[in-house]
């Protein structure tokens, strides 16, 4: 059984999660516009990658006995500077989520729910792998330095991401 405070903040990570998606939608939308379709790509994969965390959360929180909490989702940015900007943009969120993460493991610490620490194990680590992919791409970026033949070539190189079910929803 999940404590009352748990929960509740596994509702607001589920909301948080929803909000990411639906930020990484904006993105690839912004991306795709630009001409940049392998960066939308790569975009349109988070966004996927967003709704499965937000679906491990709820099936977690419900084999607990808990009660999930749906709210609305604010309104999330359309606009930026430039792709750089995106990706400084996508890297604050991270940092951001990650703080949310590891206010999440502190509760579950503080309960001592051992359960909870090994599920949420899994997204401590996931959000240190989305930390350093924005911040390999920021330097990606900035070495480019408006180069079009070096943005072809990571778009192209982004283009190439496949969509891989989140590890905790994949079926055993």
């Amino acid at each position: 059984m999940l404590s009352n405070r748990l929960l509740d903040a596994i509702n607001a990570q589920i909301n948080a999660e929803m909000w990411s998606a639906y930020l990484y939608l904006s993105m690839a939308t912004y991306c795709q516009d630009a001409g940049f379709s392998g960066i939308a790509n790569w975009f349109e994969i988070q966004f996927k990658e967003e709704q499965d965390h937000a679906m491990i959360l709820v099936k977690y929180a419900q084999s607990r006995g808990g009660r999930v909490t749906l709210k609305a989702i604010d309104a999330v940015p359309t606009e930026w500077k430039s792709l750089l900007d995106v990706f400084e943009n996508t890297l604050e969120h991270e940092k951001k989520v990650t703080a949310m993460i590891n206010n999440l493991m502190h509760i579950a610490v503080d309960d001592k729910d051992f359960a909870s620490q090994s599920r949420l194990q899994w997204f401590v680590d996931e959000q240190i792998e989305e930390e350093e992919n924005a911040t390999e791409l920021i330097h990606k970026l900035k070495l480019l330095d408006g180069n079009g033949f070096g943005l072809y070539q990571l778009d192209q190189e982004l283009a190439a991401r496949v969509y891989n079910t989140a590890s905790p929803l994949v079926k055993e």
